[in-house]
């Protein structure tokens, strides 16, 4: 570790309220990259929301699709590594289901407009 972080986290710890104190001292806590990892790939699942708003015409399948098989593969690692890390599990399943629904509504539209319907 960096002496850096070590130095945040050991000021850190003296105002850790004694109630979280197993919350920040567990395995995937936020003294780990455990915490961290999920808490900034949360951005990839808001950024794939808001993808909803974007015309189907635009939206690129083979990246929603790449995302969604990502997302619901590292879903399985996180509950196979140690510590277990439920937070990293539940948002690549996050992002997994918000790009596979994405790919489906764009595939939808895609194959309406070959066919005329659009």
């Amino acid at each position: 570790m960096s002496k850096v972080y070590k130095a945040v986290v050991a000021v850190a710890d003296r105002f850790v309220p004694s109630k979280l104190r197993p919350l920040w001292e567990h395995d995937a806590g936020p003294k780990t990259i455990f915490f961290w990892a999920p808490a900034f790939k949360w951005a990839l699942v808001l950024a794939s929301l808001d993808e909803y708003r974007r015309p189907l015409g635009k939206v690129s399948t083979t990246q929603s699709a790449t995302l969604a098989a990502t997302g619901l593969i590292w879903t399985r690692y996180c509950l196979v590594i140690r510590p277990i890390n439920y937070s990293l599990s539940v948002c690549n399943f996050s992002l997994g289901l918000a790009n596979a629904v994405q790919c489906f509504r764009a595939y939808r539209f895609q194959r309406a407009a070959r066919l005329g319907a659009v």
